[in-house]
């Protein structure tokens, strides 16, 4: 079964950008199912289910760091592994999203390999990357 991806950033060429990342760090065939924002991204998830969460931080209407913290209440992240990728990389933001249940941090710009190793961690065997 492929990997199913939710991608979070109100840029929709960061969106695509990602979703190529994705596909060349060896997932192939994952499914990028892509959001604006934090409310978009709930909606999406309030009708389909993923294997992961790449979300930025910096967004209108809702941003990455209230969407963390709506997943966490909600028991999301209890189930679905989310993953923040943004250019703000300070030490007390990278802390303050990991408090919040991210299960990575990757500082944009970044490269497959270090999507792709961010992935297989915690995704593991099941859905590893394969190139």
């Amino acid at each position: 079964m492929a990997l199913a991806v939710l991608i979070v950033d109100d840029s929709p060429a960061m969106r695509k950008f990602i979703s190529r990342v994705v596909r060349l760090a060896g997932f192939e065939d994952a499914e990028c199912v892509e959001a604006s924002d934090g409310r978009e991204a709930l909606a999406k998830l309030a009708t389909r289910s993923v294997d992961v969460i790449l979300t930025d931080i910096n967004m209108p209407h809702m941003n990455g760091e209230v969407l963390m913290e709506e997943l966490q209440r909600n028991g999301t992240l209890l189930h679905t592994p989310a993953v923040v990728i943004s250019t703000d990389a300070t030490r007390d933001r990278v802390h303050r999203m990991l408090e919040l249940g991210a299960k990575g941090y990757i500082a944009k710009p970044f490269c497959p390999e270090a999507l792709r190793e961010k992935l297989d961690g915690i995704l593991g065997e099941k859905h590893a990357g394969r190139n």
